[in-house]
């Protein structure tokens, strides 16, 4: 892999009060060793525990209000309540890209739609990998990681330790990663046929470079920087989920065929076709999105608050 992949090592990282992130990740690296059973029926306990938490399951609960009008009380306590679950047996799982070897890992994954990112590289055209927010999104970069060149952005945390192994586990799949604080030019830059760029574009980060367009049944302010990326970088954007298959105990990434008329001249018709695509890939497993995020928490003018 690239040099310039990851963060450097140095002696901050070894300061008093990141001694408790060290114990954690002491404590994940032997769950690692755990079969998927194990660990999942831990990450349901966990998630049963945030369930009960209330700042954190009012937040699912609104999202699933929003998304699913069409559910009754009883039901989207079923859903919310599988989704904490899940939310639990993906914290687990980090423990698997954290430590795990590419070969034992290599052996859950599974990739679904690579057809459309082979004809991409037959025409030689460049290609963006539009992730939504998962529970299991982690494992779509060590899926496309194994098989192709892969390199995207990433948000840097407060905890530096957490950063640091965040970035080293991607750069064992990725030969690039940037601060998502770097820009887009470098993105733009690294563009070629043969490499793919994996790009976040559902997070609401507030009113800047974002058009409120619906995403299930409210308007959410949806970032345009996804279509200017693909228009400076003549690129295809593939929407992607990722989710775990208890049938096959894997973890697939589902790749749909390429946005269509994307970029166009509209930014607000961007944001929209590109809200669909991955809304019907959420729909799919609603229980594995991340309904934990505040995903409408950016509201037009005179709208109440949603959170």
């Amino acid at each position: 892999m690239s040099k310039q992949c990851g963060i450097k090592f140095t002696a901050l990282l070894l300061h008093p009060k990141l001694i408790p992130t060290w114990i954690g990740l002491g404590v994940f690296y032997l769950i690692s060793f755990l079969s998927v059973s194990i660990r999942h029926a831990l990450g349901r306990k966990i998630g049963n525990f945030f369930y009960k938490n209330p700042w954190r399951r009012n937040t699912v609960d609104s999202n699933l209000k929003i998304a699913f009008p069409e559910l009754n009380p009883r039901e989207l306590q079923d859903l919310a309540q599988k989704n904490m679950q899940w939310y639990g047996c993906a914290l687990i799982d980090y423990s698997l890209m954290f430590f795990a070897s590419r070969k034992r890992l290599s052996k859950v994954l599974e990739i679904q739609g690579d057809e459309y990112i082979e004809q991409a590289m037959q025409n030689k055209q460049n290609v963006i990998i539009l992730l939504a927010h998962s529970m299991m999104l982690e494992f779509a970069p060590a899926a496309l990681g194994v098989k192709y060149d892969i390199f995207g952005s990433y948000k840097t945390s407060k905890n530096a330790v957490m950063d640091w192994i965040i970035a080293k586990s991607r750069c064992r799949y990725a030969s690039m990663v940037v601060a998502r604080d770097e820009g887009l030019r470098k993105l733009v830059k690294s563009m070629s046929p043969d490499r793919l760029m994996v790009f976040l574009p559902d997070e609401d980060l507030g009113l800047e470079n974002s058009v409120f367009v619906p995403f299930f049944s409210r308007q959410k302010s949806t970032l345009t920087t996804t279509a200017r990326l693909a228009k400076m970088g003549k690129a295809v954007a593939l929407p992607t989920f990722t989710y775990y298959d208890k049938d096959k105990r894997k973890y697939v990434a589902k790749i749909l065929k390429p946005l269509e008329n994307y970029p166009s001249t509209d930014a607000a018709a961007d944001a929209e076709n590109m809200n669909q695509a991955l809304e019907a890939l959420i729909r799919e497993h609603p229980e594995q999105y991340m309904w934990t995020m505040k995903w409408y928490k950016t509201r037009p003018e005179g709208e109440a608050a949603v959170y």
